[in-house]
């Protein structure tokens, strides 16, 4: 496991980096919550999501994963890139003219592993629980992922779809949330207080899990858990905790780099700290 565990963080490592470069790249885009993200998504796509890397829509017999914070989607790419959805060189082209590597992930660019258009908060919980009950009417054991932010909780959509998950047992569903603390406008608390999140996600009668999302070794265990938890009758929400900017320095700790770009000097500053271990696109 421990070669395993230091094989991820390599490729973490290294997602960062895509990440840095692509916002600077186009001088646009959201690097925190990509940056504190990175660990989570190797993880995913790397050792606990059953995925095919060609892609089909419907996604019959395989985990599929839905994007519910799609201003993140430098991460995403990233990963899907690396991964083996399409061309490590495409990363370039984010936020570019004529690009499919779009600032929020859409569908009728047709780019491998994007299955809904997304970055309106609030709805992807919806479409995941549409897919995880597909799942289950088809006879399709294979599980539904998604992604939300911690300020995306303020919308109201989101807990009509807490509602509904529970009450129709919809157990092969496992969703998390990048609970950073951090928002557009400031800080969570500041902006709208989430409260007390496991007291309320059991409250809505899920099975609540919490993780640090910048440890490899606990998110990978933590995942593996909560795959080991589903079909028992109620979706899985894995509260997780992460620093928006993690692994550069100046990002950390800030709101202000939920949508910014870095300039020359701060991508040099930034590329110093981060491995180069898959090499750049």
């Amino acid at each position: 496991m421990n070669s395993d565990i230091d094989k991820l963080q390599q490729i973490a490592s290294q997602v960062r980096r895509d990440i840095v470069r692509m916002v600077h790249g186009c001088q646009s885009g959201h690097p925190g919550g990509s940056l504190g993200c990175a660990d989570f998504f190797v993880a995913l796509y790397f050792h606990i999501m059953k995925h095919k890397t060609e892609f089909n829509m419907n996604g019959t017999n395989e985990d599929l994963f839905f994007l519910s914070n799609g201003h993140i989607s430098p991460v995403w790419y990233s990963v899907l890139a690396r991964s083996g959805y399409f061309e490590v060189s495409e990363l370039a082209t984010f936020r570019k003219l004529n690009s499919r590597l779009q600032g929020h992930p859409t569908t009728h660019e047709h780019l491998p592993g994007i299955r809904i258009a997304s970055g309106s908060l609030g709805q992807g919980m919806s479409v995941a629980i549409g897919a995880a009950l597909s799942k289950k009417l088809n006879g399709d054991d294979s599980l539904v992922f998604s992604l939300h932010g911690d300020g995306e909780l303020q919308e109201g959509q989101i807990w009509e779809a807490a509602l509904y998950a529970p009450y129709n047992k919809v157990d092969n569903l496992i969703s998390t949330i990048d609970v950073n603390g951090q928002q557009i406008d400031g800080s969570t608390e500041n902006v709208l207080s989430l409260g007390n999140l496991r007291a309320k996600w059991e409250a809505f009668n899920w099975d609540v899990l919490e993780m640090n999302g910048n440890d490899m070794n606990d998110v990978v265990r933590v995942l593996e858990l909560a795959r080991s938890k589903t079909g028992k009758g109620k979706p899985i929400m894995i509260l997780m905790q992460t620093m928006m900017g993690n692994g550069v320095d100046f990002m950390m700790h800030s709101h202000k780099w939920h949508g910014a770009a870095p300039n020359d000097e701060q991508l040099a500053s930034a590329l110093s700290q981060l491995e180069e271990t898959l090499g750049d696109y």
